[in-house]
């Protein structure tokens, strides 16, 4: 995906919005700060992004076995 400055936009903006609904997807940035992608509206929302809590959370070694113990207890009630 390549990114625009907003003068390059405006000079160019009928070939950039053509290439856009062709699918290809630019950003326009100002001063070098990305501020916006231009997509097509046929685009696919609400992408999942796999891995965004990296860090963030953990997962015990014995989650699957978790309250095992209790679990078997109602069961043999």
């Amino acid at each position: 995906m390549h990114t625009v400055n907003i003068h390059e936009a405006k000079t160019h903006l009928s070939r950039l919005v053509e290439q856009a609904s062709k699918g290809e997807a630019f950003v326009i940035a100002k001063s070098g700060k990305p501020l916006v992608k231009v997509v097509p509206l046929n685009a696919p929302e609400g992408v999942k992004r796999l891995g965004f809590m990296l860090g963030e959370i953990s997962v015990p070694e014995d989650f699957d076995r978790m309250g095992s113990a209790e679990i078997e207890k109602l069961f043999d009630a």
